[in-house]
């Protein structure tokens, strides 16, 4: 197969090269028949430019086409060179004032909510930038691809339809002007032939269905035996699928094969083999065996080469004529007058029509190349986009079935090019009136679903999965039918509203079959044994909540339309009830002297649906009625006496009834299915259309009845008839124990029926209900809302109801109700930003309805604790009585009669008196809530009656005076006044009370409003007097409660303290001792050991001496007690070692071959380092060796059950720390500071560093000799022994000599364990504790680490030395003590051979030739590797040298060198602004240095005479340097840290040169040892590679290293969109990438989560994500994916998390997945995401 992938490139046919343009046009315009002789032409050549092998070669192809077919064409056109003849046709253009730019996939577009006609009209950015609507209030989204830019479209905007380039088109445009009057007529005339010809070939071969043959015109005179196997794409088999079938089918590589797979996604089809038929066909045999086991098989076709040919060209030219219209409206009028003209078969003949009609059987390129000509002509001409929405609309039926039976997604088919048509109000009208479309579109949908039961609904139980497949696609129609609704008509002929009620009539069918749909039936005795499909009918009630929404709005508009909507909504309700009774019994309901009749009916027993559309359209309509006034207007044309309320009332009652019972637990059998129902049906993406509209049905209903008749029938479908209308039924109930449950459902039943009636009243902020307006009604949503907490913009728009245009209103209102505040966390902690917050106005607060019927339980019960929070902050009574509420309109006036009806007394009553015996009775005290709930709201309208009342006129609201009277005989129970007295000072109703208060006093204002104005002062004192005095006894009682509970706890307090006395007494001895322990602990446990004030010193013979410490830690695994010794068993931190670039300045560096790579030496760039960090959690090492071993065995047993991903890899090391979970991989050993156990001898008369040099020189010789000779150890070599002889060892040196290691045998483990760790890691190598790599990555870790902490410190301007946090405090003492004594377990050999080359780099050595320079090392590592090797080489010496004198010389010479390499690489320019001041010690001496180095280097440096700028620049680069070697030396040693560089501010140079013992004029440190530096530096200087440097061969790191950070993003994320949207996959032939990904360290855009990019890593098929982290961040990366706007996190091939994006909205948030508003950059955000 590789010989078929890879052939050679074919030669060109000499005679295509030789093919003339200019002649074939010529040819051509002599030519009586033209399509003949272009037909020739195309049968001979086409099959010889496309297809010659097994793979396209696009560019050949492309260039060859255009050279011998499409030139010709172009020729013939023009009549002269087009490369002269397009550009003058395109000057005589008058340019177009559409913009219709065609969106690229991902590509930005803006859509003005203020403005545009509907949420589909958009911009491209441009247009945008160029609009007035930039500064309007816009939504911004990516495209999916398709879809053009409405700038131009004055139908499109209601405002500001042109930007300001398309401005420049307007001012001449005259109606209607044909755009051809422009050309010339010969030109049109051959364009009108060319493309006649050139359109009906593309189309013919597109659709040609034979696979071995041609049409007669096209078939070859010699035709070859070669045929392509063509796999076809389809939605149905994966990806994997695919490649599996390939590899068998075609013997293919996996690489082969996913090329093939994701070439057959993108474009639809792919040729996956080239031969001879039986060749082709065999593959083809095995890839529909192997695909056709669960599913139906892939589609593959083996096809004759010359076909493939030509439809390959078909598709050239398709876009070969969308290039060319762009040159003249005059050229795109021609080809839409071809693709438009019947053919001789009549209708449905033209090549439009049969392009659409074949859509289904084209492959996915060829039907995006044919949509996209469609966009660019037909939808581009006003004149021909009529036409073709026409002939679109006659094919609508068909198109839509074609596409419900095909499986590929809408953006393929040309069903999707609806939305650029049914979008335009006035080709939406046109459609409706004459195509009847609306009812096109519904009658098209029902076809559909023709699963009906035996009533006609619809039914969804047993979906088989073709069904479901289907019934997706199909809801799409749905879409097409909110298309043509989304714009209202202004004015209305009779044709409009003929064929829009026939519409009607057909969506009323259609409700008809969903009225009743999926009923269910309660489950009695054992559970449900399968949940019921009910997902379906919610998703198309879902689906269907705004086109019903706009049904209503379109009727509201005319009076005519709305009666007749109405007249048919009822009578199709009425035939859906069809008697309605169904053989169920009538029964006679009687309270209270009122009796009605009804039918028996029981929710608990019976079926019943909680899908009602036709009856709540229905209430809507009613609701348009009464908003209009039509109701008012024109009674006699309603048939409003037809009406029967219990018939209304009667399944919107059932329907509440259900969800109530659900409630109260009687539902529990019937499974999850049902409470997912009652969830939607009450939640804000169908509310609206559900339970709002059952809500205002009962309105509706109860309005026109008899109040005490509905009561009655409420009580009865709740159940509770037998309650109220039998007396003593609840005491009777409360008796029998056994019937608990009985009595909790009962409760809240009674509960949720006094809500129901709250709801009734209560709820009329609906425009039509209440006389209120819209605005109204979304104020109250939001003031409930904030009621319950203050909330971000994006919760709050989530918890209101969307309208077609996806808005809400919020914004318009929304600063009337709330104030927006923004809140600003701590900084520390990383992903909180200023997030706003909106909050409620405190004059709002009394607008607050405890039982707002939006609520949900958990909703309400949080406002309700808010509020009362809020009330008892202001010092306010606790009571939440009903706000006061706006009229009824006339139609719902008169539901305000419910409250003072006899039978809702009589439940008053009832209730009261069970909670005055509460003893005796079941009740609640939510159910005497809800009760003196509604007794606040019927004294609050009959106040407003009484306020507003006109004069002369009665008011019949008489409430209050009803509650004052008593019960009447033979009960004379008291009245509702007096229980109310009574329950006020019942000590069980303490919550209650003030509302109870509230009641009465709003009662007596009452009394006091209807008394005359003679009595009401005696009145008035009455009832104040009565009031005050019952206050003043209740102030008095709760004063009394009050002393007793403070005097209780007063006595409670003084006996705990006497017995604390008496135990303290008892036990002196035993805390006089616990004190003293404690302060001696205290003293050794302090961070910062006292010592005395002398100046602090880290390091050499004046080092500061620091008190031992004793060191005691706990286990957080076995909590028991140690003390860190040297011999004891080891204690361990849990530790994360990584591979880490985060200083890196060269990220292209790759280690070729790590098993042969030598990190002695770190280059200054910090390619790659190792980064070690912890948690600071302390274990013992065998607790923890057990913890790992047993996370082991899990992890073990997990992969033999179910292997899920974890967040560590145990198969790497990793672990999770036992306390706080953080990731780990290692442990570090916990030590005592090493360096006191190794120094021995601590002499007073110390070397100077030349004297060091050389004694350290020879003694690095006498070793090499030494090494030379075990080396070859059976050869005696007199000449080794001569040079020893002749070699005079310095005093006291004995290589001989083995130092005892101090450690224990646990300990020294430990230090094996982790140092093996940090090699493993560092080198991603397999462990090898004896590799003599393993101390140099030890010592790397512990300076890289240090590295990174400084510049974290330094980037964050906090001081060296501030108070770091303890994990990292802890982790850098342990790092620093393990890397110090690793030694110990290492081989002497090794170590001192390691200290022997990095010593050579500073002081040259013969031994050594292949060191590098000193501009290619840095000198931190360098410095730690020689003073953590030294002690290797410092234990064999005896002549009284100490390590403190090692370890500065050391820092001495490092530091030196560090000097020189800054002042080599310094690239110090003269300032204009030089210093005044004379010149200082320090810049002259500096200024001496580099002279000499300028001697040295001959002169190759640049000369600069100011020595200020030069000090400046070696105080600035060696800062970096010495705040790293003074945390160093400060965890090594223990030497305190100096208090004044524990504060940030200043530059603290002299005090850290104090702290590490040098001088303040650096330049000294050569001064003083002039003699050995000279040659030191000139040995530095001489390095080859210095030379180059210094010519500019090469170039070099300069100091300070400028800290990495992440690359500078846009402010504005559409321009970081727009970038994107450009980004091709680099390996999919420049198709646009689905999922841009921008890396925020490098700034590269990758093509991710693609089999395309995808990369083998380590043996791996890795994303091209994780392929990137590799080579630029060592495994670990941050990116941004730029579509979804979100940042992504990866670590590792498996590891990875979403993090919150550094774009925020207006309201201060982020917006994944851009689902709002505009976005741009948060300038706190990228810092964080830095840290």
């Amino acid at each position: 197969m590789a010989s078929e992938l890879e052939p050679e490139v074919p030669a060109i046919d000499q005679s295509l090269l030789e093919c003339s343009a200019e002649e074939t046009a010529g040819k051509w315009l002599q030519s009586t028949d033209l399509t003949r002789e272009v037909y020739q032409h195309l049968a001979h050549y086409v099959p010889k430019i496309y297809c010659r092998g097994p793979n396209p070669f696009p560019q050949r192809e492309d260039m060859l086409a255009q050279l011998v077919l499409l030139g010709p064409m172009e020729w013939y056109i023009c009549g002269e060179d087009p490369a002269f003849g397009f550009p003058k046709l395109e000057q005589a253009n008058k340019p177009s004032h559409l913009c219709g730019r065609v969106f690229k996939v991902g590509e930005p577009t803006y859509s003005c909510r203020d403005c545009a006609v509907d949420p589909t009209c958009v911009l491209c950015m441009e247009c945008f930038l160029g609009s007035i609507h930039r500064d309007h209030r816009y939504r911004m989204t990516t495209s999916g691809g398709g879809g053009f830019c409405d700038c131009g479209d004055t139908e499109a905007w209601k405002e500001g339809p042109y930007c300001e380039k398309h401005k420049l088109n307007t001012s001449e445009i005259e109606e209607e002007e044909d755009p051809l009057i422009h050309l010339p007529e010969d030109v049109i005339t051959r364009t009108y032939n060319i493309f006649a010809i050139m359109f009906h070939y593309a189309v013919e071969i597109l659709t040609w269905e034979k696979e071995s043959e041609l049409p007669a015109d096209l078939e070859m005179v010699e035709k070859t035996d070669t045929y392509y196997c063509m796999l076809f794409n389809d939605e149905v088999h994966t990806y994997e699928q695919v490649i599996y079938t390939l590899q068998k089918a075609v013997n293919c590589t996996q690489k082969e094969a996913i090329g093939f797979a994701t070439t057959v996604d993108r474009d639809g089809r792919r040729s996956v083999r080239y031969g001879d038929f039986p060749y082709c066909e065999q593959a083809k045999s095995v890839i529909v065996r192997n695909t056709s086991r669960q599913t139906k098989p892939l589609k593959v076709q083996v096809m004759h080469s010359s076909i493939v040919a030509h439809q390959n060209f078909g598709l050239k030219l398709l876009s070969w004529l969308g290039s060319i219209i762009g040159y003249s409206d005059g050229l795109r009028r021609i080809l839409c007058q071809v693709g438009l003209q019947e053919g001789p078969d009549g209708e449905n003949s033209s090549l439009v029509d049969r392009l659409m009609l074949n859509d289904s059987k084209l492959w996915k390129g060829a039907r995006s190349v044919y949509h996209q000509l469609f966009m660019s002509s037909l939808l581009m001409d006003l004149k021909y986009k009529k036409l073709f929405a026409v002939r679109f609309a006659k094919n609508y039926e068909r198109l839509q079935s074609d596409y419900v039976t095909d499986d590929h997604d809408r953006e393929f088919s040309v069903a999707d090019l609806s939305v650029q048509i049914f979008t335009v109000p006035s080709l939406a009208r046109m459609l409706i009136t004459e195509e009847n479309l609306l009812t096109i579109i519904i009658k098209t949908f029902m076809d559909h679903l023709r699963h009906r039961d035996a009533q006609g609904r619809f039914q969804f139980e047993r979906y088989t999965a073709l069904q479901a497949f289907k019934f997706r696609r199909v809801q799409s129609l749905i879409l097409d039918l909110k298309y043509v609704l989304i714009s209202k008509p202004t004015e209305w002929s009779d044709d409009l509203r003929q064929k829009f009620l026939e519409g009607f009539d057909a969506f009323l069918e259609l409700l008809k079959c969903m009225q009743g749909m999926d009923p269910v039936t309660r489950q009695v005795g054992q559970h449900i044994e399968m949940e019921p499909e009910w997902e379906a009918a919610f998703t198309l009630q879902m689906k269907l909540t705004h086109v019903i929404s706009m049904m209503q709005d379109w009727c509201a508009l005319d009076e005519k339309v709305l009666i007749e909507a109405y007249k048919k909504c009822l009578a199709v309700l009425m035939h859906c009830h069809g008697g309605f009774t169904d053989g169920e019994q009538p029964v006679t309901l009687s309270i209270c002297g009122h009796s009605v009749e009804t039918i028996r009916y029981c929710v608990s027993q019976e079926k019943v649906s909680i899908h009602l559309p036709v009856s709540r359209l229905l209430a809507g309509l009613h609701v348009l009625l009464s908003k209009s006034e039509v109701a008012y207007k024109f009674p006699e044309l309603l048939p409003l006496s037809e009406l029967s309320p219990p018939m209304l009332i009667e399944h919107p009652l059932r329907c509440l009834v259900l969800c109530a019972q659900v409630h109260a637990g009687m539902w529990r059998r019937n499974g999850f299915s049902l409470v997912n129902q009652i969830y939607y049906y009450h939640n804000v993406k169908c509310r609206r259309e559900m339970f709002d509209k059952d809500i205002i049905m009962l309105q509706t209903g109860v309005s026109m009845m008899d109040p005490n008749h509905f009561l009655m029938i409420m009580l009865s479908r709740f159940e509770l008839y037998q309650i109220f209308s039998t007396p003593d039924y609840g005491k009777r109930l409360s008796s029998e124990i056994t019937h608990k449950d009985v009595v909790q459902q009962n409760n809240t039943l009674i509960e949720e029926m006094l809500y129901l009636i709250i709801m009734l009243v209560g709820e009329r902020f609906s425009p039509g209900v209440g006389q209120v307006n819209a605005t109204d009604e979304i104020k109250r949503e939001i003031i409930h809302q904030l009621s319950i907490k203050p909330m971000a913009h994006s919760e709050l728009i989530k918890s209101l109801p969307e309208d077609e245009n996806k808005e809400t209103g919020m914004e318009s209102v929304i600063e009337a109700v709330a104030h927006f505040k923004t809140f600003f966390f701590p900084p520390r902690k990383p992903g909180l930003t200023g997030r706003g917050m909106y909050e409620l106005k405190p004059e709002c607060a009394k607008e607050f309805n405890l039982y707002f019927y939006h609520f949900s339980r958990a909703e309400q019960s949080k406002a309700e604790e808010a509020q009362r929070k809020l009330k008892r902050q202001n010092r306010e009574d606790t009571a939440l009585p009903p706000p006061i509420l706006p009229p009824f309109c006339p139609l719902f006036a008169s539901l305000v009669n419910i409250l003072q009806s006899d039978v809702m007394l009589y439940i008053i009553r009832t209730i009261l008196h069970w909670a005055v015996e509460h003893n005796g009775y079941a009740w609640s005290e939510s159910m005497l809530q809800r009760v003196l709930h509604l007794i606040g709201m019927a004294l609050q309208e009959e106040k407003q009656h009484l306020e507003n009342v006109m004069e002369e006129h009665v008011v019949t609201f008489t409430f209050a005076q009803k509650i004052s009277k008593p019960g009447e005989a033979p009960n004379n129970s008291p009245s509702i006044l007096a229980m109310l007295e009574t329950l006020q000072n019942a000590p069980y109703l303490e919550v209650h009370k003030d509302m109870i208060r509230w009641i009465l006093k709003t009662f007596n204002a009452i009394k006091k409003m209807r008394e005359s104005s003679s009595a009401s002062s005696v009145a008035e004192t009455e009832g104040t007097i009565t009031e005050e005095s019952s206050r003043d006894k209740d102030k008095a009682e709760r004063k009394r409660k009050a002393e007793i509970a403070r005097l209780r706890r007063e006595k409670v307090m003084a006996q705990m303290s006497e017995m604390q006395r008496n135990f303290i007494d008892e036990n002196k001895d035993l805390f006089q001792q616990t004190v003293a322990e404690e302060a001696s602990n205290s003293a050794v446990l302090d961070n910062s050991p006292m010592v005395s004030d002398t100046t602090l010193t880290a390091l050499g013979p004046a080092q500061t001496q620091v008190p031992k410490q004793r060191q005691f830690v706990t286990c957080i695994l076995c909590q028991e007690e140690q003390e860190v010794k040297v011999e004891s068993k080891a204690m361990v931190l849990a530790a994360f070692v990584q591979r880490s670039t985060v200083l890196s300045k060269n990220r292209n560096k790759v280690i070729q071959d790590p098993e042969k790579y030598d990190p002695l030496f770190m280059h200054p760039d910090l390619s790659c380092g190792t980064h070690t960090g912890s948690c600071g959690h302390v274990m013992h090492a065998h607790c923890w060796q057990r913890y790992f071993d047993s996370v082991q065995a899990k992890e073990q047993r997990r992969q033999q059950r179910l292997r899920l991903h974890t967040s560590y890899d145990v198969e790497n090391g990793e672990f999770l720390c036992p306390l706080c979970e953080c990731l780990s991989n290692t442990v570090i050993p916990l030590l005592l500071p090493p360096r006191n156990i190794f120094n021995k001898l601590n002499f007073s008369d110390q070397p100077n560093l030349t004297q060091w040099i050389r004694t350290i020189s020879q003694q690095t010789k006498a070793l090499q000799i030494l090494r030379k000779e075990e080396s070859i150890p059976n050869i005696a070599s007199s000449k080794n022994s001569e040079n020893m002889d002749e070699l005079q060892l310095p005093e006291g040196f004995r290589p001989d000599f083995h130092p005892k290691n101090p450690y224990s045998d646990s300990i020294k483990e430990m230090l094996t364990t982790f140092g093996t760790a940090t090699y493993k890691v560092g080198l991603k190598v397999h462990p090898n504790e004896e590799d003599p790599r393993v101390p140099i990555m030890c010592w790397g870790s512990c300076a890289y680490t240090i590295q990174s902490i400084e510049r974290i410190l330094s980037d964050e301007d906090k001081p060296l030395f501030g108070p770091l946090p303890c994990r990292l405090d802890d982790c850098l003492r342990s790092l620093t003590r393990f890397a110090a004594a690793h030694w110990t377990v290492a081989l002497l050999s090794v170590v001192q051979g390691h200290f022997c080359k990095l010593f050579a780099l500073l002081v040259p050595n013969d031994n050594y030739g292949d060191l590098p320079c000193i501009l290619d090392i840095d000198m931190f590592h360098l410095l730690v590797g020689l003073v953590l090797a030294f002690p290797a080489l410092q234990c064999q010496d005896f002549s009284g040298i100490s390590l403190g004198t090692g370890d500065l010389h050391i820092f001495h010479l490092v530091t030196m060198a560090h000097i020189i390499q800054i002042l080599l690489t310094s690239c110090t320019e003269e300032n204009e602004m030089d210093q005044e001041t004379p010149a200082g010690e320090e810049e002259l001496a500096v200024l001496a240095l580099y002279k000499t180095l300028r001697q040295y280097t001959g002169s190759a440096l640049k000369e600069i005479p100011s020595g200020w700028h030069l000090w400046r620049s070696v105080r600035a680069g060696i800062m970096p340097f010495l705040k790293c070697s003074a945390l160093f030396f400060h965890y090594l040693n223990g030497v305190p840290s100096p208090p004044e560089i524990q504060v940030s501010g200043t530059s603290h140079f002299e005090h850290l040169c104090n702290y590490l013992s040098l001088p303040n004029n650096l330049i000294c440190l050569f001064q003083e040892n002039s003699e050995i530096t000279k040659l030191l530096i000139e040995s530095w200087c001489q390095h080859i590679e210095v030379k180059r440097y210094l010519e500019g061969e090469r170039d070099a790191i300069s100091y300070p290293r400028e800290s990495n950070k992440l690359i500078d993003l846009p402010e504005d994320y559409s321009s970081l969109i727009n970038q994107a949207s450009n980004f091709s996959c680099p390996k999919s032939g420049g198709d646009k990438s689905r999922t841009p990904t921008l890396c925020l360290v490098c700034g590269t855009l990758l093509c991710s989560q693609s089999y395309c990019c995808q990369t083998e890593l380590e043996g791996e098929d890795v994303g091209a994500c994780t392929a990137h982290t590799y080579s630029c961040g060592s495994g670990v990366g941050i990116f941004l994916r730029v579509r979804e706007c979100q940042v992504l996190f990866l670590a590792g091939k498996t590891k990875g998390c979403f993090y919150s994006p550094p774009y925020l909205d207006d309201y201060g948030e982020t917006d994944q997945g851009l689902s709002t508003y505009s976005l741009s950059a948060s300038p706190s955000k990228p810092a964080k995401l830095t840290s």
